[in-house]
């Protein structure tokens, strides 16, 4: 992720909607994927004033309605309300009820920076009218009388709501030994189970199975209860990036992949801000890897001196690197997607 500039040259955040200096409304354009400065236009659309750029378009209804949302529409897409990410929702919080906006302001956000950095790096997101790549859908569900399960099935990402509560998150946290749980990190999780459908499956499957193991031996039933039964695998931390990646091949690979996630997000980051110019198409692996790992030192000695986690706290071995390895080629089975 990176800063971005104003037309009065002041620094505009991912989740700007206005400049702080200038007072000019702003949005992430959907043309040239910049939080840009914005031109009311007559008609009440608006002109992106990124120089080269000029796209008209309209704010989401999701920013005008909830302030959820930063992002624009194309202005030829007149009867389309929402943005592109925001389309994806099937189901949103109930906002009748006390601080589930708040929640949903949360997830919103997390989802949009998740999205952003995985169409960054050549992922395609399956749209509502794409049935060939497999449509993208979020619900974002409370308990209710059955509880809600984070996870993904079919496209499908459901995210339990509390999960927006930080109280909540940390208590789970610590209950389930997890270094780092975010709504960042579930979203990355959860996008892996949807990319392993999406390319995993159809393109790569054997080279997969060489890499992760065999999905259907043991079945991830069977994974599931022997995991929670047992605890991870003895001495997990040789071969995986996490406890709960040792219980099934599936797991392993979602966990692999948001770290990969955090890996590209991390590095690419900390070049804009040594402003480099170095884009993600231009690292080998080997050299994005050292890069994580040295940024991590520092970062991990600025989180300790005021007693945070630490950033980077992976240790990785040679078969969690081989594994991480495998998540740099999934953008040569990515087809073209507009989205």
């Amino acid at each position: 992720m990176h800063t971005f500039r104003c037309v009065c040259h002041s620094r505009l955040f991912f989740g700007s909607t206005n400049c702080v200096a200038c007072q000019r409304t702003v949005a992430m354009c959907p043309a040239c994927r910049q939080v840009s400065a914005m031109e009311v236009q007559e008609g009440g659309t608006w002109k992106c004033l990124r120089n080269g750029c000029g796209q008209l378009q309209h704010p989401c209804q999701n920013r005008t309605d909830h302030a959820v949302c930063n992002r624009g529409v194309l202005a030829e897409e007149e009867t389309q309300p929402l943005c592109t990410t925001c389309r994806l929702n099937q189901v949103i919080p109930d906002l009748t009820v006390p601080g589930n906006l708040e929640k949903w302001q949360r997830l919103e956000a997390a989802k949009r920076r998740v999205l952003y950095i995985v169409e960054a790096i050549g992922l395609p997101i399956g749209m509502p009218d794409q049935e060939e790549l497999l449509p993208l859908k979020f619900e974002f569900k409370a308990d209710g009388p059955q509880p809600v399960s984070t996870g993904h099935a079919g496209g499908l990402i459901v995210i339990n709501v509390k999960e927006a509560d930080s109280v909540h998150r940390e208590q789970t946290r610590v209950e389930f030994g997890e270094p780092q749980r975010t709504l960042v990190g579930h979203f990355r999780h959860e996008l892996g189970h949807y990319y392993w459908d999406l390319l995993v499956k159809p393109h790569h499957l054997e080279a997969f199975r060489e890499q992760f193991g065999n999905e259907e031996n043991p079945t991830y039933a069977d994974a599931q209860q022997a995991y929670y039964a047992n605890g991870p695998q003895p001495h997990w931390p040789q071969q995986f990036v996490s406890a709960y990646a040792s219980m099934h091949p599936w797991e392993d690979f979602a966990e692999s992949f948001a770290t990969y996630l955090d890996m590209v997000a991390i590095v690419t980051t900390a070049a804009h801000f040594d402003q480099e110019e170095q884009r993600f198409e231009s690292y080998e692996f080997d050299a994005l890897l050292k890069a994580y790992l040295e940024i991590g030192i520092m970062a991990n000695e600025f989180n300790r001196e005021i007693g945070l986690l630490d950033l980077v706290p992976e240790v990785f071995t040679e078969p969690v690197i081989e594994k991480l390895r495998f998540m740099h080629t999934l953008t040569e089975y990515a087809p073209t997607s507009e989205a």
